[in-house]
């Protein structure tokens, strides 16, 4: 098992480095260079990627925001709205960042009249490096703990001595598998929607049964509300990924 650490600030001066932020904005960062980098190998202008970036993330940060509001702790913030709207209080859903994104990328890719699956091919292909790198901030704060564990070599021991599961470390090495993997299988040509399909495939079953092991999420009938939203996106990729393995059989 692991020896428990935390590490927050990066004291620079009169300026403190929160760790959290920088790991999450050096995860953006990477990930938008990964997806520019892939679009000029498939065709595109890597500036698209870029300028599309800003508009992406803001929407993913609001959508993670609105997201936990609604479903995670409805009650705290009905009865303190201002804290709703508090950039500086933590309470941000990863899930509600993503269809915040989502539907910023789609909106943006017809009101480019680019080609949808192969762009959002593009678009999708950065994501899984910029989770390897910003959950690793959720692990070094610690703000995910999970329910105790006993024999997981992965498993934390905590200040209070109860080894527990670590969603963030979980999750980081669910984004750097996702990773590796498209970067193999991104030496070979794959039919448009392919890498968008396989993402939510695989980060979409592997993080409902993740979600099992947190601690303190909110539940409605034993699941949380992400994997109440994860279930249908699964359903969803499966179908995107047989329609593509369907109509590259009608090409052949």
């Amino acid at each position: 098992m692991l020896p428990y650490f935390q590490f927050t600030q990066i004291p620079l001066g009169p300026i403190t480095i929160q760790v959290w932020g920088l790991l999450v904005a050096t995860g953006l960062l990477l990930g938008t260079w990964m997806s520019a980098r892939r679009a000029k190998q498939q065709g595109f202008d890597p500036k698209l990627v870029w300028d599309f970036a800003f508009w992406t993330f803001l929407a993913a940060f609001l959508g993670a925001r609105i997201f936990h509001v609604l479903f995670y702790d409805l009650g705290h913030y009905l009865a303190n709205p201002i804290d709703a709207i508090n950039p500086a209080l933590p309470g941000f859903s990863v899930i509600g960042g993503f269809i915040g994104a989502s539907l910023t990328v789609i909106y943006l890719i017809r009101k480019h009249k680019l080609p949808f699956y192969k762009f959002a091919d593009v678009a999708i292909f950065g994501l899984p490096f910029g989770l390897a790198i910003g959950r690793l901030g959720c692990f070094m704060i610690h703000d995910h703990p999970g329910v105790p564990c006993v024999s997981n070599p992965l498993c934390i021991i905590y200040p209070d001595g109860i080894a527990r599961h670590d969603h963030g470390l979980y999750l980081s090495i669910l984004g750097a598998i996702i990773a590796i993997i498209f970067l193999i299988l991104g030496r070979k040509p794959h039919n448009p929607g392919f890498f968008l399909s396989l993402f939510i495939i695989i980060y979409s079953s592997v993080r409902f049964f993740l979600d099992f092991y947190r601690a303190i999420d909110i539940r409605y009938f034993h699941l949380t509300p992400t994997q109440w939203l994860l279930i249908p996106l699964v359903i969803f990729g499966v179908w995107m990924m047989v329609k593509i393995n369907t109509a590259k059989s009608n090409k052949e």
